[in-house]
Order: structure tokens, then sequence, then C-alpha cells
């Protein structure tokens, strides 16, 4: 069982940054893969980014290629999310992702766990 609590989420004006954060219990946090979701207001849940057991592999949904960095910290069972030159259209909730599995990874089915997510405004 792993539990996910997020953080860092906020109000920033467009061109910004916020930094969140995702604290994991359990054991096991080293061999999930980690995910960062986003869920928009009257708009389905949106996959945004992934990284590995390691850290060595990242993959970003193209929209926020070169402004979101996902990271974390195996030691503080933490994975991170920087996010930069934020826009309006980034707005929404972002919820953090475990997977116990290396399928399906772009998409909410690929993951176990999940946090109560954590509100991102940008305004213009």
């Amino acid at each position: 069982q792993v539990q996910l609590v997020e953080s860092g989420g906020g109000v920033v004006q467009a061109g910004g940054s916020l930094r969140l954060s995702c604290a994991a219990s359990g054991r096991t946090f080293s061999r999930n893969t980690m995910g960062w979701f986003r869920q928009a207001p009257g708009k389905e849940r949106e996959f945004v980014a992934t990284i590995n057991m390691s850290g060595g592999t990242t993959y970003y949904i193209d929209s926020v290629k070169g402004r979101f960095t996902i990271s974390r910290d195996n030691a503080k069972n933490t994975v991170y999310l920087q996010m930069n030159s934020l826009k309006p259209e980034d707005t929404a909730i972002y919820y953090c992702a475990a997977a116990s599995t290396d399928y399906r990874l772009t998409t909410s089915t690929g993951y176990d766990y999940w946090g109560q997510g954590t509100q991102v405004t940008v305004s213009s």
C-alpha cells in the first residue's frame, strides 16, 4: 500500500513558477514509477509527466515539455514537479500517482495509487 500527499499548489501569475511535492508512505516507493496528472474544470484527467524508479527516465506531455521538470528523491520518498513559465491553461488540480507496473504509464489506468490533489491556478 502506498499513500500519497501532494503539496505546493497555489495561485501564481502567468510566467511564474511553482514546485509541487508528493510525499509517499510505504516501503515500496523506490520500486514505483511515479506520475503527475492534472484535471481542469469540465475536462478529463490528463497525463502530465512520469519518472521511472531510478529517476533516470522521464516523459512529458508535449504541452509542458521545456517548462515542467519531474524529479524524485528516493531517500525522502518524494517526487517533485517543477513548473516554470506557467500559463493560464495550466490551471487544474494536480494529482500525484504511483504505478506498480510499467504499462500504460501515460493513462490513469496505469497507476494504482493516487493522492488527493493540489490546486494550481494561473492568472493572466
